[in-house]
């Protein structure tokens, strides 16, 4: 992770995006900030902002108000950055300084996605920066909700009170567009490099590694922590690194910041190669700090390797692993655990052919990612608990995040089987105000309820998010008895469908099936 200091010193240009989705306006609409900012979500921040920056002038065209208001957010940003590191003195327990250093942390990747949709020495899609910034205000999120779980939130919040996430959202709002679909060769997007392509097909990646973990002594080093800290001063170069972690139980916690792109972590397969780790709420982290293993850094792969948490049931929220990768891939891997366990946090992301253990909300977070061919295994809760698959986080309508469940199987544990009959089992259940899930051609088995989804709170958000279920198969599939909320779909069309396949969800974050599988970039 970068330091603090290096973050502030980031190289930030404000430029201006193409604006093909805002609403269209009247070629001699007054040149009135009041008039531009009432069409933006939070319109008392932005036109609060807007007339005080130095020599502000109202926009004339929306490509000049989308660059003003970035301009804001990213100012803002840094004053709530600065204003961050300043309260940490300012912590009265361990659980508070738990909390405010994910925000330190947070507020740097956030000030790195602002900066990147800026910089015009970065290629930048419209799509990118919708992600960019959908990344930035889900960070924001998270910071918040650190305090929140563990308590402390009465006292330092009110103090990093401040209106970035409404200046993000307005940006969203004014940047929003459709998804590209992406063009595929051989069955892998564009933004997956020839050489990858060889490495994910070969059959021994492992033999082309930089670097190798082995915990007998025989590699170069005993931890991943130890490897991935030596690949960060050797590596030369943007290019593909490889570490090869040989079979064994690592008991480590391992973070690949912003710093460490294109990484791959090989391991000797699921079963073979284990990282695993304990820490929890109920232990005093925070859920975004409680990952065995977690990765920022865009470009990582992970094959063969197996995450896990096992604080267990009764210490509430435990991640096995947190990804705020961009363009990730994860290729038959597995994530243990039981509530909380694959946080799949930001950014675009695919998993094809993993095993996701858990019980209560276990693919949770606010990427936009597809999982393709993989088992979702429900384990055994707590008594009087109810298992929920998953819990996307999107807090905003024109974040291009969700959860997409295609081919793949829901079904119980071992050790659930002989106890499903006594607990209540759910596709998901809306963490979030627009959460939004969706199983595509997915083979649900007995133990999903009936009613298919769960309240999270009453009437919250049951007619703002969006789910969906499209030619399902299993004992659990069938839509006659589901929820009749105002956001849950019966989909029957294809092409509503093909929103949420790899080729056009997350528009290049993927790798798709190779031979034999039957099904490609769409349904």
């Amino acid at each position: 992770m970068e330091t603090p200091s290096s973050t502030l010193a980031l190289f930030v240009i404000f430029t201006s995006f193409s604006l093909l989705s805002f609403p269209v306006f009247s070629q001699n609409a007054t040149n009135d900030i009041k008039w531009w900012c009432s069409r933006t979500p939070h319109p008392k921040p932005c036109e609060y902002f807007l007339t005080h920056m130095p020599n502000s002038s109202a926009p004339k065209t929306k490509s000049e108000f989308q660059k003003m208001a970035m301009k804001i957010a990213m100012d803002r940003a840094l004053r709530a950055q600065n204003k961050t590191m300043w309260l940490g003195s300012m912590c009265r327990n361990e659980r508070e300084k738990a909390a405010w250093a994910d925000c330190l942390e947070l507020y740097e990747s956030t000030l790195i996605q602002l900066n990147r949709t800026l910089d015009p020495s970065v290629v930048c899609t419209d799509f990118d920066a919708q992600t960019w910034l959908s990344t930035a205000l889900t960070n924001l999120e998270t910071c918040t909700t650190g305090f929140m779980e563990l308590g402390v939130s009465d006292y330092m919040l009110p103090l990093m009170s401040n209106n970035v996430s409404k200046l993000i959202s307005n940006t969203l709002a004014i940047n929003k567009l459709p998804p590209v679909e992406e063009k595929f060769e051989d069955g892998f997007p564009k933004w997956v490099s020839a050489g990858d392509r060889k490495l994910l097909q070969a059959s021994s990646p492992a033999s082309q590694a930089n670097l190798v973990v082995a915990q007998d002594g025989s590699g170069n080093f005993r931890t991943i922590k130890e490897a991935i800290d030596a690949a960060s001063k050797q590596r030369k170069g943007s290019g593909r690194f490889i570490i090869y972690v040989k079979g064994g139980i690592y008991k480590e916690n391992v973070v690949i910041g912003n710093n460490m792109m294109n990484l791959m972590l090989v391991g000797d397969g699921m079963r073979q190669t284990i990282v695993t780790g304990s820490k929890s709420v109920g232990g005093g982290s925070t859920t975004f700090d409680s990952a065995t293993f977690a990765v920022v850094g865009g470009g990582f792969i992970a094959q063969g390797i197996t995450f896990r948490n096992t604080a267990g049931p009764q210490n509430h929220q435990a991640v096995a692993l947190r990804s705020g990768s961009d363009f990730s891939i994860f290729y038959r891997c597995a994530f243990e655990g039981y509530q909380d366990t694959l946080y799949v946090h930001s950014q675009r992301q695919f998993y094809k052919e993993c095993y996701i253990y858990g019980t209560v909300d276990f693919i949770f977070g606010n990427a936009a990612v597809v999982f393709q061919n993989c088992m979702i295994l429900v384990r055994t809760p707590m008594s009087q608990q109810k298992n929920t698959v998953t819990a996307q986080g999107r807090t905003d309508p024109n974040q291009n995040t969700g959860i997409s469940i295609h081919n793949s199987r829901v079904m119980a544990a071992p050790d659930f089987k002989p106890v499903q009959g006594s607990f209540q089992t759910f596709l998901g259940r809306p963490w979030k105000e627009y959460s939004r899930t969706v199983y595509l051609k997915t083979y649900l088995d007995s133990l999903i309820n009936p009613a298919g989804w769960l309240e999270w709170s009453g009437n919250f958000a049951l007619n703002t998010l969006y789910y969906g279920e499209y030619r399902n198969i299993g004992p659990g599939s069938s839509t006659a008895s589901r929820v009749k909320w105002g956001g849950y779909h019966v989909i029957t069309s294809p092409s509503e469908a093909s929103k949420f396949t790899v080729g056009k969800f997350i528009s290049g974050g993927s790798w798709l099936p190779s031979t034999g599988v039957p099904f490609a970039s769409g349904l």
